[in-house]
């Protein structure tokens, strides 16, 4: 069947569920055994893989006369070099929108697709597989509605740079505690804490909400013990999506003598990036939107500048 442009459309996978047990056991029997001891419903797991292959299969079906069709599975993402020309298409939950959307060259539009509507709400997912072949055209012709996205970057001292659509980690690898310096401003600390956080305007309504309703819910139940009346309100933090603005937040600090904790929240804005050194031997690291296995080093003599991207996500919308 004669194609309707040349142009290459990259379809971005993830694995089921189901994919990553098989990968443990020899057999359905073994899995279905491993499941059920975990008090879950294998049924759910096949269900979830099922209509998730369905919704690929239907995608491949409806958009190969259309381009040259080219799948990449979500762990390639980090060694996987985007066409300035590619049409993209991730299918899966918000997640799988987040981690691709920071390896695109910038203002490079990003189509969502809901595999599974049933099961997922989808915020950054607003289309639905039936819908692809006319967002497809839209897009191919240069014609259609988006969102933009503003994305934090990470710059280390030694010229090492990563991106953040939903929110970093700065911190230790293991559970032990993250030793730094932190700068914001006129203020700095040494710190001993679980580690930094960084939230964009997407990822304000994630790792930060829960931070910040942890935070308020803890005050609130002290001062009750207390019997201290007035009530800490859950604050709502929630940024635009292309807002110029972040907020950092310090997991745990502790007190102590050589340790501060006054500094533990703040904004980020283009005249005043967050900057942090590290004071920690070995296992310091960075990494942003959960993805652990790709992230950088930060040990001792290392420094990060925390700023807002250059790049800019765009996401295609209704």
């Amino acid at each position: 069947m004669k194609k309707r442009t040349e142009k290459k459309i990259v379809i971005v996978t993830r694995e089921t569920r189901i994919d990553g047990l098989k990968k443990r056991f020899n057999s359905v029997d073994q899995l279905s055994f491993y499941v059920k001891k975990r008090g879950g419903r294998v049924e759910d797991y096949l269900d979830e893989d099922r209509n998730y292959k369905a919704a690929v299969a239907e995608t491949e079906d409806d958009l190969s006369t259309w381009g040259n069709l080219q799948f990449v599975d979500r762990a390639f993402l980090p060694n996987y070099v985007f066409g300035p020309e590619d049409t993209v298409v991730a299918i899966g939950q918000d997640g799988l929108v987040a981690n691709t959307l920071k390896y695109l060259q910038d203002g490079q539009p990003l189509i969502g697709v809901n595999p599974d509507p049933e099961r997922w709400d989808g915020v950054l997912l607003p289309f639905h597989v039936d819908d692809l072949e006319e967002v497809i055209g839209e897009v191919l012709a240069g014609n259609f509605r988006s969102r933009a996205v503003t994305m934090a970057q990470a710059s280390l001292n030694d010229g090492q740079e990563i991106l953040a659509v939903n929110d970093f980690f700065i911190g230790q690898r293991t559970h032990t505690s993250a030793r730094y310096l932190i700068e914001s401003g006129t203020q700095k600390e040494r710190h001993s804490s679980s580690g930094v956080i960084v939230s964009t305007g997407l990822g304000s309504t994630g790792w930060l909400k829960s931070l910040v309703h942890g935070a308020s819910s803890i005050a609130a139940e002290i001062d009750r013990i207390n019997g201290i009346e007035d009530a800490y309100p859950n604050p709502n933090l929630t940024l635009p999506w292309d807002t110029e603005r972040f907020y950092f937040t310090v997991r745990e600090p502790f007190p102590s003598r050589a340790t501060q904790c006054e500094l533990v929240f703040g904004s980020i804005t283009p005249n005043q990036p967050l900057k942090v050194r590290s004071l920690m031997p070995e296992n310091g690291v960075i990494f942003s939107d959960g993805v652990e296995s790709d992230f950088l080093e930060f040990n001792s003599g290392a420094e990060v500048t925390v700023s807002l991207a250059k790049t800019r996500g765009v996401l295609v919308s209704r």
